[in-house]
């Protein structure tokens, strides 16, 4: 189990490593600090309330995986688990 954590531990400072590296291979002016390393999101601005809500609470989005509101992965749309997993029990 622990060398499952540290291959893990190792691909999210390698994905870390590369969003940073595409961001300051852009002119400065282009840099956004948000995007996709591969297929993974990241995103390095400073969160939002607005952006914790959409990743955490959104009733709007059909999605349960969103992308984090900081940070290099995915984050649970807890609205959307809460409501199909009570949508499962009536």
């Amino acid at each position: 189990m622990e060398r499952v954590r540290k291959l893990i531990s190792w691909i999210m400072f390698g994905l870390v490593v590369a969003a940073i590296a595409q961001q300051l291979r852009r002119p400065a002016s282009e840099r956004t600090w948000h995007g996709n390393v591969a297929f993974v999101p990241y995103d390095f601005r400073i969160p939002t309330l607005e952006r914790i809500k959409a990743a955490w609470w959104n009733p709007d989005d059909e999605r349960i995986i969103t992308p984090r509101a900081f940070g290099v992965g995915w984050a649970i749309n807890l609205y959307q688990l809460r409501r199909r997993a009570l949508m499962l029990v009536a």
